[in-house]
């Protein structure tokens, strides 16, 4: 059959309308499957914090109305609660008003919970983010220098070091910290995010935007409250940064050891491309791609594993909050503080998800 230059030309831009439209599905296919499996996540998320919020031995009613309560006090407030209720009903109201972002008020505070969250929660990301930073600016260069230097003395330092980081319990590392590098030495500053000094600064010279205090003192050009605020923030960042530095240099050598023994790697090699730019280029530009969940699987691990470091610290973030209501029986904080880092770490990987496949088009 022979087929005309019109025949040709039209039958060209019908299969081209075919493959868009199959691209365009199979993308509306994926968002449709992350979007389930978010919505699937969160019930799970909120499913875990309402079983332990009937499972720890904390009474809710007596955090509320205290131990020298009548009984038709605790009656009334029981019901009020409704824990009077049926499990299933309960779970009902409770995955209800958690959709609306409604957790309760604190019994600490007196405030909306999901407030009291919104308040703490940027010291927290500031501690997390700066302390990341950090643990990739040492770790992966540390990594890459391990894995090209494999089994001789700059690898087994950098696996030592690394363990150390690892297995060190941080509040013990915090606590050694502030012991010689604000107690003996006088280098940084103590607990806390300002002295008492420049909190009276802060409050009238720092306008809040942000919640970081960095940030904040910066744009009002409060350059005092700034120096202050990042003396404070050098002993918990470099503890958090410890952690983060070990992860992430062990798994930028791992990766770089897989990179370094594949066949693309020894043919440029062979083409005489320099080995500064075989590792750095080519092999560190292929790890870097699992190295993105890497990152962000340990920039949320930091969000929710800093509760220690900011109780030796007197951080005021998240953990400190979630710990002090814990100590206080106040369970509404406690599980409002677990369901927002727990809604932290779910955007995160999708995140890293998503700049996964813009770094990789394989992975489109």
């Amino acid at each position: 059959m022979t087929i005309l230059p019109g025949d040709e030309l039209a039958a060209e831009q019908v299969a081209g309308e075919r493959t868009g439209g199959g691209h365009a599905g199979r993308i509306a296919s994926r968002l449709l499957k992350t979007l389930f499996s978010l919505l699937v996540t969160l019930f799970g998320l909120v499913l875990v914090t309402f079983a332990i919020a009937r499972l720890v031995p904390i009474d809710p009613v007596l955090a509320v109305v205290g131990e020298r309560a009548t009984a038709a006090q605790y009656a009334a407030a029981r019901t009020e609660l409704g824990l009077d209720q049926p499990i299933p009903v309960q779970f009902v109201r409770y995955l209800g008003e958690v959709a609306q972002g409604d957790f309760g008020h604190s019994v600490t505070t007196s405030q909306p919970v999901l407030d009291d969250v919104l308040r703490v929660f940027p010291a927290t990301i500031e501690l997390a983010t700066l302390a990341t930073l950090l643990g990739v600016l040492l770790g992966v260069p540390a990594g890459v220098l391990g894995a090209v230097n494999q089994g001789r003395w700059p690898d087994h330092i950098l696996r030592v070091v690394g363990l150390l980081g690892y297995s060190m319990p941080v509040f013990w590392l915090g606590l050694v910290a502030l012991l010689f590098f604000y107690g003996h030495l006088g280098w940084t500053g103590g607990p806390g995010r300002l002295d008492v000094a420049f909190e009276l600064s802060y409050e009238f010279d720092v306008t809040p935007r942000t919640g970081s205090i960095l940030v904040d003192s910066a744009l009002s050009g409060a350059w005092d409250v700034f120096r202050n605020a990042l003396s404070h923030l050098v002993l918990p960042v470099a503890v958090l940064a410890a952690y983060s530095m070990a992860y992430i240099s062990r798994m930028t050598r791992s990766f770089m050891l897989e990179q370094l023994g594949q066949e693309y790697v020894t043919t440029a090699r062979v083409k005489g491309v320099s080995e500064r730019r075989v590792v750095w280029v080519h092999a560190l530009g292929n790890a870097a791609v699992p190295l993105i969940t890497v990152i962000a699987l340990s920039y949320a691990a930091l969000l929710e594993g800093s509760v220690l470091t900011e109780t030796v610290f007197a951080w005021p973030g998240l953990g400190l909050y979630i710990t002090q209501a814990l100590f206080a029986a106040d369970l509404n904080a406690v599980l409002g503080g677990t369901l927002v880092i727990g809604c932290a770490f779910i955007l995160l990987n999708i995140l890293s998800d998503l700049v996964y496949t813009m770094v990789d088009p394989r992975a489109r």
